[in-house]
């Protein structure tokens, strides 16, 4: 093979090793259990939703409730759809025909609320939802079509009906005493979670905390991994810190050396991301959003991209989520009301540097607003042959399959007045994708330099995306690029290498 210099031996053996590693730009679905698939027999269920909780109907959509004082949460934490772990395995194969590599669950160890992020024992699953022997059987058919498993570890906090944090309050003296923080200058005499009263925090400083959490072989985090699950998403992370995220972290590579662990950080992820293998990505969220809306001015947008690229790791940025919306954020319709807007900022999700978050339903549009409404019932009647949103979201995620250098590939951007322009390339030219974006309400025609020296003069662009028809054939002419573009347009497009009559120009270059 024929390569430039000692750089471009170098990014071979980087393109090499990421290659290899499944965490890398992986394609994520994003599941909350008791709302994804409804169960096949919810009637033999009822009775694990006793008073005050309530079962509602699938095509019930949730509304803000009200505070119950006895319960020290709101009512509509307490509501229910009754989706489990059986139905769930069910719809495997939307996922599979989605092309998704990673399927992410909010949490489902055993929890008095809907959502389970009040854990009454981090070992045990909710038994609305199934059982640990579930979880083994929903790995194994998650490997056996080809996707890995990612729970979700809420570490920072329990639950106050658990029964080691009732111990803890009732009695000074006992052994779970300093596993949380007690102390008249707490509301309530306890430290909670944004002081929500149900949400008590975990003393991560104390020695058996961190063994039944992480540090022991028998540990939360250690033994899920080697029942087959694959990752962690760490809740709040930022309020975890560095220290014990990197110890979280280094005790699941233990169990499975190539564990992903990935946190929610609502941060500049510089050091987060160094911390862990990566973080949800809300800084390049926020960019994208407002560049798509137009509210960002795309040479501002591309400084602050190459920031983030010079400041952060960048393998962690890859192995980072980047999200659109999840079920802490109202759903992109809501976001993004004009259609225009949301395909530009789709279009960025899947190309960026990282690993896109598919909401479960943002495939077929799903609306919501604010919690709880963002968290309803997934619309299976939307999933049809013919549904064009559907078939949007399963273009960009092919797109990005096919391509290496948009899931492992380096990045640089391109110098432009109005345009948002940026490529991702491995150490083939073939591989290079360029992605050029229209943010503004007004057509633009820019010249682009293509800083790619291995691009040949007078070589064709394959169109890989567009949204227009322009017949006008895309030509490399000395490194620069002539490209227009409608109002809101956008671009994807390939290097084109193939030979012509037995000819190619890049017979000597990789």
């Amino acid at each position: 093979m024929n390569y430039a210099d000692d750089l471009d031996i170098q990014l071979r053996d980087t393109m090499t090793e990421r290659r290899r590693d499944w965490r890398m730009g992986a394609v994520v679905y994003q599941v909350l259990v008791d709302r994804f698939a409804p169960s096949a027999d919810l009637e033999a269920k009822r009775d694990l939703y006793p008073a005050p909780k309530t079962l509602h109907s699938w095509d019930e959509v949730p509304r803000m409730g009200e505070y119950l004082e006895d319960e020290q949460l709101w009512s509509h934490e307490i509501q229910f759809w009754g989706g489990d772990l059986a139905s769930l395995r069910a719809k495997l194969d939307h996922l599979q025909s989605l092309n998704v590599d990673v399927l992410y669950l909010n949490p489902i160890h055993v929890g008095y609320t809907n959502h389970k992020y009040d854990s009454l024992d981090f070992a045990d699953v909710s038994p609305e939802f199934g059982s640990r022997d579930d979880v083994i059987a929903l790995a194994d058919e998650c490997h056996r079509m080809g996707m890995k498993l990612v729970l979700d570890g809420v570490f920072n906090h329990m639950g106050q009906n658990a029964a080691i944090f009732k111990s803890a309050q009732a009695d000074s003296h006992s052994a779970y005493r300093d596993w949380f923080y007690f102390g008249d200058q707490y509301r309530g005499g306890y430290l909670a979670w944004e002081d929500a009263r149900n949400l008590p925090e975990l003393n991560l400083e104390c020695p058996a905390v961190q063994d039944y959490i992480y540090a022991g072989e028998n540990s939360v985090v250690q033994k899920y991994l080697r029942d087959g699950v694959d990752g962690w998403r760490l809740d709040v992370a930022h309020d975890i810190g560095y220290r014990f995220l990197k110890d979280i972290t280094d005790a699941a590579h233990r169990a499975k050396d190539d564990a992903l662990v990935v946190g929610e950080a609502w941060c500049y992820p510089t050091q987060w991301v160094s911390a862990m293998d990566g973080l949800m990505n809300f800084s390049l969220r926020q960019l994208v959003l407002n560049l798509s809306r137009g509210e960002l001015d795309p040479r501002i947008a591309r400084d602050m991209f190459n920031d983030m690229l010079a400041d952060c790791d960048y393998d962690g940025l890859l192995k980072s989520w980047l999200i659109l919306d999840n079920h802490d954020t109202a759903r992109l319709p809501n976001i993004l009301p004009n259609r225009a807007d949301r395909k530009l900022a789709q279009v960025l999700h899947f190309t960026l540097p990282g690993s896109p978050n598919v909401y479960y339903g943002s495939e077929v549009d799903m609306s919501g607003g604010e919690d709880p409404e963002m968290r309803a019932p997934m619309r299976w009647d939307r999933v049809a042959e013919g549904c064009e949103d559907l078939d949007w979201t399963k273009h960009l995620i092919d797109l990005r399959q096919a391509n290496p250098a948009l899931k492992i590939g380096a990045t640089r951007t391109m110098a432009a007045k109005q345009l948002f322009a940026f490529e991702r390339y491995t150490e083939q030219v073939a591989e290079s994708v360029f992605v050029i974006i229209n943010p503004s309400d007004n057509p633009v025609s820019e010249m682009l330099l293509l800083r790619n020296a291995k691009l040949m003069t007078n070589r064709a662009m394959d169109r890989l995306l567009s949204n227009e028809n322009n017949p006008i054939e895309m030509k490399v002419v000395a490194g620069s690029l002539q490209v227009s573009l409608p109002s809101k347009g956008f671009m994807v497009l390939r290097a084109n290498t193939d030979a012509v009559n037995g000819y190619t120009t890049f017979k000597r270059v990789v």
